[in-house]
């Protein structure tokens, strides 16, 4: 029986928001730094002034802050928000900027992911306040005025125009929302708002935090990270606009939509406004009657036929509504409200086994997702963020979850875009549970607690509601909260019309209302062989693993060099004892040994840094193939069936040795391309448990005349077994079909104890539609499933896989061109051959879009890749990216691969 510790080592690491001007890729530069040389403040800080938009219903964000430490800052409260204030030498930040963020952009700190230069950034220089100010300009004061804010890490006094407008024990906490009426202060021309942010610890402050992910930044993301609004307003303001959707399934013929708003009378007299909007256009219009500082709910129904459903990637479109909304007084505009939002259905029942299955319009699927991680200072940029969702669409995910770290609106909207599932929810292992987490870090909850969980609550589930990406709310991630803390997030909940599921915990845990969680976080976290995914208990293919992988993602060479100086590279492959800085701060994952061992137990132990990276590559190609093919032939299982399966995590905030499919710079390894071969839509597969080969098809059709073949050969190329089975079908959705299995590797006479076996799946054409080349072994992995440990089962035998280091060496040829394509986007055509004349096979050959410098153009985007190819086959691959990203020079392919020397060539 598993049993999880009561006091296991911390599971992931801290931090907070941050974005700044300054491109965020652009920002972080490599090399090395022999220590803190920290550059002089700026005499005279520049920092925008905004300028305030006078249109009723406009909402202005500041558009950056002057920060310096209140330990460097003399002077009053009153005159540092007052305007005309010199600021001399304070540094400039963003408009979302942690304090260290800015820094960092200042050129105050080198590059904290290179090597162990974040280590050497004073914590004693946040341990106290620091000032945000801000500038902006007003020419009419004849309208309203508000302050709107969230973000503030951890809590802010907040000041205008010399003035204290709130307090830090009410604007408290990453999420609640602040709206304060500063009509009465701001006066025509220059204006000022000023922040005193308070110092953050995750573990005493409902903010963010980073847990055992990485490195936690010295500031632990204290500062404002989302935008500051100045709206905008007459007499009467639309507040909390919003559409509940009610679409009827399962025919999708109808949809009931509930507009709702609240009118507000800031006036001290009574109105009567007319509130008039319209959805998809269909207008409507109602008289509100207001009493001086009335507020009343505004509702109008409307009934769609044929609406235009939402779906998510790959099982539909995604067209999006739009609700309008203005409020007039006499006549004359007095506030707007504008709200985009999808119409689908999202339900997550318990299926049989008591597991979390869910269903969105009707159509049950298989959640296939990765933990997001944001840029370890939480600085927000647009191009980065949508080039990873773009990656997750690559990669056949289906689902992002977020643990905390909920990001900005701008997230979801390229979520909705895109089709990609969100399951946003608190995190574990600071203050959020630390009511009900036992003795793990996070202070115990006061009673000042509680209204700032509820806020943050409210706040949240207003901001996420109308985004038909968002499926559920996680309001427990390792721990479900208790009575008294569900009802304050329920209450919340409700108070918001909130209508999609609400999930007690990401592991398995109930709390009293929302009842069993569903979901199960049994790990692992650290290395398990392939065959363990196969099992279904623990962590294997069944039910909903909310978070789940075998570790350690070693980066391409490429990245390594970037981020890690020649010494400790040189201990990364030599020491699997070593503690390393860019894996964990927990004391469980510090060290690579478990990895490290299997690698050197199963592919033999590595003789330089080159074979380490390369061996990682391959196991992390067959790991996490195996993770992803395991849930997908379970899916729809008659028994326990997988119906979920986060992998932990998908991405980094920073260069990291762990727990990601793709790294810090978006480069692709093994992890990326064995995902990416798994979740292809129609798939041919080799099952670790029983050898069955099986097809799952992902499309919405089913796939007939379909003919599966399996051919076994030892290492030199050598065929020792062919089967080849036609008239193979398959349904749609998720279905799989058993084409044959094959015989025991002990019955195939002659075949070596390291063997490979290559599917193909071929159409009713003859077409080649999927295919995937395995390397196992006669002697296979040992799990010791009775001392199995929150984060990992041991293995107490290796499966044998150094044959394969005596492949021979097969030459590779390669010919490329490129051509533009739209939207400033450019392709390259890639044709690659196994130009040996013998038998043997290049073993997972990579392909890698380079500049004439040898970098790594990045991101890019592959058809295929990690590809095997037997003697006289090729196969031509393509690859789409940025044209800027080449910085003007020439496009070149470089061709590597297990056993295939290198080469480049050009690729004009």
């Amino acid at each position: 029986m598993f049993h999880r510790p009561a006091v296991p080592p911390l599971r992931r690491s801290r931090l907070t928001t941050a974005a700044v001007a300054l491109g965020l890729m652009g920002c972080l530069t490599t090399g090395a730094w022999a220590g803190a040389q920290e550059s002089s403040p700026p005499q005279h800080t520049r920092v925008p002034v905004t300028a305030v938009r006078s249109t009723a219903g406009t909402a202005t964000p500041l558009s950056g802050y002057a920060i310096q430490s209140s330990a460097k800052v003399p002077d009053s409260a009153a005159a540092v928000s007052s305007p005309g204030y010199p600021a001399t030498g304070w540094y400039p930040a963003g408009a979302r900027s942690t304090v260290l963020a800015a820094l960092i952009a200042d050129g105050v700190f080198p590059d904290p992911f290179y090597s162990t230069n974040q280590r050497k950034i004073p914590k004693a220089d946040f341990q106290v306040p620091w000032w945000y100010r801000s500038d902006f300009t007003v020419a009419d004061t004849g309208r309203r005025t508000y302050l709107d804010f969230s973000g503030v890490i951890s809590a802010a006094d907040v000041y205008v125009n010399g003035k204290q407008i709130a307090k830090a024990a009410d604007v408290n906490g990453a999420y609640t929302q602040h709206e304060l009426d500063v009509t009465s202060l701001v006066r025509s021309g220059t204006n000022t708002v000023a922040f005193r942010i308070r110092p953050n610890d995750p573990n005493k402050n409902l903010t963010m935090g980073w847990i055992d992910w990485l490195q936690p930044p010295p500031d632990e993301n204290m500062g404002v990270v989302r935008d500051v609004l100045l709206r905008r307003g007459g007499p009467v303001a639309l507040r909390d606009a919003h559409v509940v959707t009610k679409l009827a399934v399962p025919s999708l013929a109808s949809a009931d939509l509930t507009v709702k708003a609240r009118a507000r009378n800031d006036s001290g007299a009574p109105v009567t406004a007319k509130v008039r909007g319209s959805v998809g256009g269909t207008a409507f219009e109602r008289t509100v009657s207001l009493a001086a500082h009335q507020t009343k709910p505004v509702t109008f129904a409307l009934h769609l036929t044929s609406p235009k459903v939402w779906w998510p990637a790959g099982m539909g479109g995604q067209p999006l509504y739009a609700l309008d909304l203005t409020v007039s007084v006499a006549g004359t505009p007095s506030d707007t409200a504008h709200q985009t939002f999808g119409i689908r259905d999202v339900r997550a029942p318990l299926n049989s086994a008591g597991d979390r299955h869910y269903l969105v319009n009707g159509r049950a699927l298989l959640i296939k997702g990765g933990g997001w991680s944001p840029d370890e200072f939480l600085r927000w940029d647009r191009t980065y963020v949508e080039d990873r969702l773009k990656y997750a669409l690559d990669l056949g995910l289906n689902t992002i979850r977020l643990e905390g770290h909920i990001e900005p609106d701008e997230f979801f909207d390229l979520a909705d875009r895109y089709g990609i599932l969100t399951l946003p929810g608190w995190e574990c292992c600071d203050k959020w549970e630390g009511q009900v987490n036992g003795d793990e870090t996070g202070d115990r909850w006061t009673a000042a607690d509680y209204p700032v969980a509820k806020a943050s609550m409210a706040a949240e589930a207003a901001r996420l509601r109308d985004h038909p990406s968002v499926i559920s709310f996680l309001i427990g991630s390792d721990f479900a909260p208790d009575a008294r803390i569900e009802k304050t997030y329920l209450d919340a909940l409700k108070a918001a019309d909130w209508h999609t599921p609400v999930v007690a915990a990401a592991s398995d845990n109930s709390s009293p209302v929302s009842g069993s969680s569903g979901m199960k976080m049994t790990g692992p976290y650290d290395w398990v062989p392939p065959g363990y995914w196969y099992a279904k208990r623990e962590g294997g293919a069944t039910g909903f693993n909310s978070e789940t992988s075998a570790g350690p993602d070693i980066p391409t060479l490429d990245t390594l060099r970037r981020m890690m100086s020649p010494a400790e590279l040189a201990t990364l492959w030599k020491d699997p004892n070593a503690k390393q800085y860019h894996r964990s701060p927990s004391s469980t994952f510090n060290t690579l040994k478990l990895y490290d061992n299997a690698l050197t137990g199963r592919y033999g132990p590595p003789t330089s840094l080159t074979d380490y990276v390369r061996k990682a590559q391959l196991a992390q190609y067959e790991n996490v193939r195996a993770q992803f093919e395991a849930y997908e032939r379970n899916a729809t299982d008659a028994s326990k069936p997988a119906t979920g399966v986060v992998y932990w995590m998908f991405n980094s905030g920073w260069t990291s040795l762990h727990w990601q499919l793709m790294d810090r710079y978006l480069d692709q390894g093994g992890a990326y391309f064995g995902a990416k071969k798994a979740n292809e839509p129609l798939h041919i597969q080799y099952s670790y448990d029983d050898r069955s080969v099986v097809v799952v098809n992902n499309r919405n059709a089913p796939a007939r005349q379909l003919t599966a073949r399996a051919t076994l050969f030892n290492t030199d190329g050598t065929r020792k077994y062919d089967k080849e089975v036609p008239g193979v079908k398959v349904s749609g959705g998720g279905a799989h079909s058993t084409a044959l299995t094959l015989p025991a590797p002990s019955s195939v006479r002659g075949l070596s104890t390291t063997y490979l076996v290559r599917l193909t799946l071929t159409d009713a054409s003859g077409k080649e539609v999927s295919r995937n080349v395995y390397w196992l072994s006669g002697r296979p992995d040992t799990l010791d499933w009775a001392h199995t440990d929150w984060y990992y089962t041991p293995t107490t035998s290796y499966a044998d896989l150094k044959g394969l280091d005596s492949m021979a060496r097969t030459p590779v040829s390669a010919t490329a061109s490129t051509e533009a394509g739209p939207g400033g986007t450019s392709t390259t055509t890639v044709t690659v051959r196994n130009s040996g004349k013998g038998k043997t096979p290049s073993l997972l050959t990579d392909v890698h879009l380079v500049d004439s410098a040898g970098r790594p153009v990045l991101p890019v985007r592959w058809s295929d890749n990690d590809v095997s190819l037997w003697p006289g086959e090729s196969t031509t691959l393509t690859a789409t990216y940025r044209t800027a990203d080449l910085h003007g020079s020439v496009p070149r392919v470089r061709v590597s691969g297990w056993n295939a020397p290198e080469l480049t060539v050009p690729a004009r």
